[in-house]
């Protein structure tokens, strides 16, 4: 009964760092786009550079993470996930910190650079650590809806993020809160969030010295054995991704969605200023209705649909939605359409949190951080290949040069991307869960 209410205890303040720190970040996305329209193309509804300067940011952005988040995912298992959140929380806060100061050219062109370099590292990372405490506190029958809490609190982040937004007298304003609160989680963090319940992991190395001990014992093989890594190669990654068909189709399933998703939101906002000339106030609308979704979707629906129906059949219900989500965004011809368009997330954002069970099942309780990171590295590959897909794509039909008139086929085309996982993930057959006694195998021991 303790260990449970210790459990329970790590749980709620990982959820609350959760918030905190995503409040802070969420807080400045109904902003941004008008900063960086004011700072790049003052009094204009349209603008290519900024286009492609998001674009350019979101690549750069995708290949630090490629490499970084299977890094911080193993580093994650032999270290600890509080010791590994602490770097990108704090590396996260200090580009706010700029915009706080000043949102004039020279400041917005130093944020650009620092928002660059840190998402490189922090991109990510924080979901992929949360998600890998969540695995490693939560059995695996009421892991699918531990994640969908997690997600729920992500989107309550959102939603109050936005509703400060939207109330809050000044773009100034936004920033120096944000920046302030986004400290006030490291601190909390920091304080009050204990280190994630691994004795299974421990158990399990242990086990391994043994065999390894063993094996010097009976073979004599005290000079030759190889060191035992602690950071994945790229050929480790490839064979991670091969250890499993499901965890094959369900990293197939991930790259896709995140490709249409990443297109949709690199895109969505200079379609609605170019188009319906939104500003931050209808921005924040817009994403509070989202985040209201997504937190009766992951709060009430999912937890009792994961009682009855599997998580490969949420997962394929959540991304057709998105599919759908995505296409009456490409097509609106009306404000109001954007706005009842925005009500398909209560399904959509299934999609996620049935993802990341299904591949936590796939893997021993030695590996969640490998598994997380290595799903999110593929993530972050998807964030390369996006803006190269659907920047050039949204700056020509948004500009007067375009060869048709369809100013949302770049969403369109997001919309096809997510239709291929959506056709991979209905392939997906219910995994067989690795057993929480697993030993990581993955470092042979020679002889």
């Amino acid at each position: 009964m303790a260990e449970k209410t210790v459990i329970s205890s790590g749980l709620g303040h990982l959820f609350m760092t959760v918030f905190v720190f995503n409040f802070a970040n969420f807080m400045v996305v109904p902003a941004i786009t008008d900063v960086t329209m004011a700072a790049l193309c003052p009094g204009e509804d349209e603008c290519s550079l900024a286009i492609y300067l998001t674009g350019v940011q979101q690549a750069i952005t995708g290949m630090g993470s490629l490499v970084m988040m299977p890094l911080i995912g193993n580093f994650s298992d032999n270290y600890g996930r509080k010791v590994m959140l602490t770097l990108p929380m704090l590396l996260t806060s200090l580009p706010l910190v700029i915009l706080a100061y000043s949102r004039e050219r020279n400041f917005f062109f130093a944020y650009y650079a620092l928002k660059t370099l840190t998402s490189m590292i922090c991109e990510g990372s924080v979901l992929c650590l949360a998600h890998a405490y969540v695995a490693d506190n939560v059995a695996l029958p009421r892991r699918a809806t531990a994640f969908g809490i997690l997600s729920g609190i992500s989107s309550c982040s959102f939603v109050f993020g936005n509703l400060s937004t939207r109330f809050l007298p000044s773009t100034a304003s936004v920033f120096q809160v944000a920046a302030a609160v986004a400290m006030v989680s490291v601190v909390y963090m920091r304080i009050f969030l204990p280190e994630s319940s691994m004795e299974a992991a421990v158990i399990a190395a242990s086990l391994k010295q043994e065999t390894v001990n063993e094996c010097l014992l009976e073979k004599g093989c005290t000079d030759n054995r190889r060191p035992i890594r602690t950071s994945p190669s790229l050929h480790d990654s490839i064979s991670f991704l091969r250890s499993s068909w499901t965890f094959s189709q369900a990293a197939i399933v991930a790259f896709f969605s995140s490709l249409g998703e990443l297109g949709l939101y690199s895109a969505l906002l200079y379609y609605l200023k170019a188009e319906f000339h939104f500003d931050k106030d209808q921005f924040a609308d817009l994403m509070i209705i989202n985040g209201i979704a997504g937190i009766i979707s992951q709060m009430i629906l999912m937890p009792l649909l994961a009682r009855v129906i599997s998580e490969e059949k949420i997962l394929a219900i959540g991304l057709i939605f998105n599919c759908v989500h995505i296409f009456l965004y490409s097509v609106a011809w009306s404000s109001w359409v954007i706005y009842f368009a925005a009500t398909f997330q209560i399904l959509a954002i299934f999609a996620g949190p049935s993802l990341r069970s299904i591949v936590s099942k796939q893997v021993g309780p030695t590996e969640q951080g490998k598994a997380q990171g290595c799903i999110t590295g593929l993530c972050s590959f998807a964030s390369i290949v996006s803006p190269l897909i659907f920047s050039p794509l949204t700056a020509l039909f948004l500009s007067d040069n375009a060869p048709f008139v369809f100013p949302g086929f770049s969403l369109v085309c997001a919309a096809f991307a997510v239709m291929i996982a959506f056709f991979q993930s209905v392939m997906i057959r219910a995994p067989h869960a690795v057993p929480e006694s697993k030993v990581d195998e993955s470092v042979p021991v020679e002889p």
